[in-house]
């Protein structure tokens, strides 16, 4: 997975922040007004100094007293406001960094995601969230007033008489020194501890995942010692850190010393030249005194800081990745689609994916679904590869006449699923383009696919079939499961459709889930349909129900079927064979069994191992 420069980082930042400037400025300036009634406690106490040192009465010191509690009302009540106001400022800016993140997480091609680990992308989005969270919440808001303080004390410093200011100045040469060489070696720390977080994070994912295989072959310790290595590696890089830390506030409190001397110095030098009176000069070593707090604050927070910036880069270098391979519909209507072209590898030119614009994407034309050719889809000089040199696609030109269902079949490996993908917007091709048509009036989405492997997201199983129409009424939700054989046995369900279903809840059967899948289909609608096996799951009791859903839900639409079943391959309009990423061979199930071939011998298998297929 990528990770943002500190450029792209900052970049990321201000984007996110351009849209809250107003609060942005609001909270800086109640910031700088509580910082500046904080700096008048120091002149107040020097003032009733003065005044014991002068002898005079103690009705003098009630003046300054009272004015000292005011002051700490309303410095107490500005920064309770400011930090509100930076608080709210960084929580919404964090809500929007986390949409982003999910966004293009979401958007991200499987086989980058399978490359990269999934321990990485749930390090991410856990750890690094957290961590970005905490600093926001806590860190945020407390070094903005620190470094408030700090600017503002000593400018107050400078008031009372230059030259404290420049004697609490000979501090900050060591002070930048010990910054400059903490945050040298704090940031790639951290980072490298980002790292093996997402490393023991994948490591324990596949552990648990591959529990059985591991008992099975009595690979317990093994495992267990690959866990203990990558968590000793972590263990190293965190006490690194906190050696890193040691040695860091050791160095700031020699230049604490170097500034609180210089300051007490120079208030007896000017107190004995009688150019400062003995409550300034208290004032000027409270003052300094004072920027303890704020100064180690500011340091302490800059370790929270480079350890959330470091997790900050890792979101920002995923949620800066482009917004989707899918682009906005282009102007004009879908070419005719022409006549199947005769199988094998296509010899014209095809457009590589750093083209023109368009090449290697699919296309959406502007012409209403359901409409003439609109409706179909057409596929170019279709090329992909997961890996350099090793193509899973080659050529591939296909056509897809509004209405029709074609099926895929081949063996495994033959790209069925990665040209099924590639057509549903899911996967970018490497070469080659895909045009669609627009979406139906009403439907979010032109083309929808549905895989073998879906997902039963947590809550009320209605909540669940509304992420694919999510202004359905009951009633549609009743069709659309009619429709796909469901109804029965939702009704069924303890609270029918509001039964709580996905993790923690009734458990459904994979052909439930798929029905589930199906009716979602339904529900949203598309013009093309895209089933990757998608009643593969199913037993074979299961099996017929499915193939019934599956030809029910894509009624009406054009439709691409990644068959796993051959008894569902023989009811679609066409059949497309593959092989070694190439269409080699097209036609009815009735004319392909009749030339014999690839399919027939594909067929005669899948029937001597079937007492129920259906003749021929």
């Amino acid at each position: 997975m990528p990770t943002a420069s500190p450029a792209g980082t900052r970049a990321l930042v201000r984007e996110l922040l351009r849209p809250r400037r107003g609060l942005a400025t609001a909270g800086f300036a109640v910031m700088v007004g509580a910082t500046a009634l904080g700096l008048l406690p120091q002149p107040l106490l020097g003032h009733i100094v003065d005044l014991v040192a002068d002898g005079r009465p103690a009705a003098d010191l009630i003046r300054p007293a009272v004015l000292l509690v005011l002051v700490a009302a309303a410095q107490g009540g500005a920064t309770a406001l400011g930090l509100t106001l930076v608080s709210r400022l960084g929580e919404t800016a964090l809500a929007a960094l986390r949409e982003r993140f999910v966004e293009r997480a979401l958007l991200l091609p499987q086989e980058r995601v399978e490359r990269a680990g999934s321990g990485d992308l749930t390090a991410r989005v856990t750890g690094d969230v957290s961590r970005v969270a905490e600093a926001v919440r806590n860190a945020m808001p407390e070094l903005a007033r620190s470094l408030l303080a700090i600017v503002l004390t000593l400018g107050a410093l400078a008031l009372l008489d230059w030259r404290f200011l420049l004697a609490a100045l000979l501090a900050v040469p060591v002070q930048a020194h010990t910054a400059r060489w903490y945050v040298r070696h704090a940031v790639p720390l951290y980072a490298r501890q980002r790292v093996a977080a997402g490393e023991i994070q994948q490591r324990l994912l596949d552990t648990i995942g591959g529990a059985g295989t591991i008992r099975a072959f009595r690979m317990e310790e093994e495992h267990t010692g690959r866990v203990s290595d990558r968590s000793r590696a972590a263990v190293e890089l965190t006490m690194r850190g906190v050696r890193l830390v040691v040695r860091f506030y050791s160095r700031l409190h020699i230049a604490e010393y170097i500034g609180l001397a210089a300051v007490l110095l120079a208030g007896f030098l000017l107190v004995r030249d009688g150019s400062a009176s003995i409550g300034t000069a208290t004032a000027a070593a409270l003052y300094f005194h004072s920027l303890f707090g704020p100064i180690n604050n500011a340091l302490v927070l800059l370790d929270d800081a480079q350890t959330a910036m470091a997790g900050l880069a890792r979101l920002a270098g995923v949620a800066a990745l482009p917004a989707g391979p899918e682009r906005e519909p282009e102007p004009g209507p879908a070419p005719e689609p022409e006549p199947e072209p005769a199988p094998g590898p296509r010899t014209g030119p095809s457009q590589a994916a750093g083209g023109p614009p368009g090449a290697g994407e699919p296309s959406r034309t502007g012409e209403p679904a359901g409409s003439g050719s609109g409706s179909g889809v057409t596929v170019t000089g279709l090329g992909h590869a997961y890996e350099p040199g090793r193509p899973i696609l080659r050529d591939v030109d296909l056509v897809l006449r509004p209405g029709e269902h074609v099926a895929l079949v081949g063996a495994s490996g033959a790209g069925k699923s990665t040209l099924a993908k590639i057509v549903a917007g899911v996967q970018r091709p490497s070469a080659g383009s895909v045009r669609l048509p627009a979406a139906r009036p009403g439907a979010e989405r032109a083309v929808v696919l549905v895989t073998q492997e879906s997902h039963v997201f947590a809550g009320p199983l209605a909540e669940d079939l509304r992420l694919a129409g999510p202004r359905a009424t009951e009633e549609e939700l009743r069709a659309a499961l009619r429709l796909v054989e469901a109804l029965d046995w939702v009704e069924a369900l303890p609270e029918g459709l509001g039964t709580v279903v996905g993790a923690g809840g009734h458990r459904l059967t994979a052909a439930q889930v798929q029905q589930l899948a199906l009716a979602r289909l339904v529900l949203a609608d598309p013009a093309v349909a895209v089933l990757d096996e998608a009643t593969a799951e199913a037993g074979s009791a299961g099996a017929r129900t499915l193939e019934r859903a599956a030809a029910r839900a894509v009624e009406g639409r054009t439709a691409l079927l990644v068959a796993h079943r051959l008894t569902q391959a023989a009811t679609a309009d066409r059949i497309v064979v593959m092989d070694d990423g190439c269409v080699i061979k097209s036609g009815t199930h009735e004319e392909l069994l009749a030339e014999g071939g690839r399919y027939a011998a594909l067929w005669e298998a899948w029937s001597d191992t079937r007492t129920d297929s259906p003749a021929p």
